[in-house]
């Protein structure tokens, strides 16, 4: 149940408000959503600060990692002061900056098999911002089995992808593995710092992830389910794909094998 809005909340969130599709009643359903974001990077940082700006009210960020120079090339929440501080709790500031009314439950340590379910199960949706295959598939798999919605993105040099998984309903929605049914083999496919990001190009996707979780949430217009958008920066051009659940997955499909995270179990160890 949610409450009405404050004199206060009234005036900050005005341009949400008189928003036909938002409202006063909308905007109170931001004020008590839930959302957790994977990662403080350069996907969290844009989507933790439009989220914060946005009014939803609880914002957990999960990041086992210190803030370095080169992150602040992209990764807009953090600062030149704030170098060595731990992520989470540099993210923690610079929201409470922004928006003193958002409750920050950080989380400095990694996700793994072991923590997952109990970390999500407190949250009404999740974010990945995640830089890694192993983690984007734990994501895929902790949400399914918690019946939670994930928007997921990723990005790597001048391009970036972006998708809401909702497997867990009926119907034809398809989860991330459905898409990418397996990794790609170990060292193919090169991270941010081995193959470079255009900082801005971070912005783009993040700020494209915030507006599709605020969509979930409030129920607005189309969402990402069933799709995938692929942004390319130096063409300047996106393109939308139809994606469908794919029969023979293990975690959605009929046939399905995967019932818990003992797949992932290595990771914990």
């Amino acid at each position: 149940m949610t409450h009405p809005i404050t004199d206060e909340q009234l005036a900050r969130y005005a341009r949400h408000v008189i928003l036909e599709e938002v409202g006063e009643e909308g905007q109170a359903k931001l004020l008590a959503a839930k959302v957790l974001v994977i990662g403080a990077g350069g996907l969290g940082a844009p989507l933790l600060l439009y989220l914060a700006a946005a009014g939803v009210g609880t914002l957990g960020v999960i990041d086992h990692d210190t803030v370095d120079v080169t992150n602040l090339q992209r990764q807009v929440i953090h600062t030149t002061e704030r170098i060595g501080s731990p992520k989470v709790e540099s993210a923690e500031a610079a929201i409470h900056a922004l928006n003193p009314e958002i409750k920050v439950v950080a989380y400095r340590e990694r996700l793994t098999a072991a923590n997952a379910l109990r970390i999500i199960a407190g949250f009404d949706l999740v974010a990945d911002g995640s830089d890694n295959f192993a983690t984007r598939y734990l994501v895929n798999d902790a949400c399914f089995l918690a019946k939670k919605p994930l928007v997921s993105a990723a990005l790597l040099r001048f391009e970036g992808q972006l998708s809401t998984f909702r497997a867990f309903e009926p119907g034809d929605k398809p989860c991330f593995r459905c898409l990418f049914p397996e990794p790609p083999p170990e060292g193919s496919v090169p991270r941010c710092d081995q193959a470079g990001i255009f900082g801005a190009v971070a912005g783009a996707l993040g700020t494209l992830q915030a507006a599709e979780v605020l969509k979930e949430i409030l129920g607005l217009g189309e969402s990402l389910s069933g799709a995938l958008l692929l942004y390319d920066a130096l063409n300047t051009s996106f393109r939308k794909m139809k994606a469908k659940r794919d029969p023979a997955c293990p975690l959605c499909g009929p046939q399905a094998t995967i019932r818990d995270l003992s797949i992932h179990e290595r990771r914990a160890n």
